[in-house]
């Protein structure tokens, strides 16, 4: 199998990143990545940033008992966005790239990250944990979805619309310092937990995100897979 594997080739997907940060974070990335030392490697970034959003979800669990743990939680998140994002960004300025091995490992640990910090979060009693654990199925949903378009259509969406990992991050660390000073939110004078919200209106946004890629690109595979 893995001879066939081999034989049959690996397409390096075309990198789709169009969100309201990328430009600028792609400029900043390069000019990170050609200052690194030669001892700093990729995979010592991916470690960093797997490690990051491991602590981060610890961090939001241990802010069930002192809040100030919300200020650990968004340094885990730089630190996580600082090994997940130049770690391909090194590989490709050095001309060190392993396509197959970086995909694959770099997503599973996203994979694995992303449940580690909504178990965390779940844990730290400014959200409800059926929130938490329906914005870990829907980041899962736009996962697969994402993972499948590389493989049927040879391009690797980083983000949708204007939302990437970046934004997701900066959105948690701002959610983070609002937290310590209004950790609810009034709505038709009803008060209500402000992750809770958030959480919401994250749900229904990757819902819309994901069923709007997939009609997408089932329209667009129908057409091209054309019967005989």
């Amino acid at each position: 199998m893995l001879a066939d594997r081999r034989e049959s080739g690996f397409v390096l997907a075309l990198r789709v990143h169009e969100s309201l940060t990328a430009a600028a974070e792609k400029r900043l990335l390069v000019w990170m990545a050609e200052r690194m030392p030669k001892s700093i490697g990729s995979d010592h970034l991916t470690a960093v940033g797997f490690a990051s959003q491991l602590a981060a979800g610890a961090a939001y669990a241990l802010a069930a008992w002192d809040p100030r743990a919300l200020w650990l939680v968004s340094v885990f998140l730089v630190l996580n966005w600082l090994g997940d994002s130049l770690d391909g960004t090194l590989a490709r300025v050095r001309n060190q790239q392993r396509p197959r091995y970086g995909f694959y490992v770099d997503h599973m640990a996203d994979t694995f990250g992303a449940m580690a910090l909504m178990a965390g979060l779940a844990s730290s009693g400014y959200v409800h944990w059926q929130i938490a654990a329906g914005m870990l199925v829907c980041f899962y949903v736009l996962s697969i979805e994402s993972y499948l378009a590389t493989y049927t259509m040879g391009h690797f969406h980083l983000s949708h619309s204007i939302f990437g990992p970046t934004e997701i991050r900066i959105l948690l660390v701002v959610g983070n310092a609002v937290l310590l000073v209004h950790p609810y939110a009034s709505i038709a004078g009803r008060r209500f937990l402000l992750f809770d919200v958030g959480g919401a209106v994250a749900i229904v946004g990757m819902a819309v995100m994901a069923a709007t890629a997939a009609i997408r690109h089932t329209i667009v595979l129908y057409r091209e897979d054309e019967l005989p």
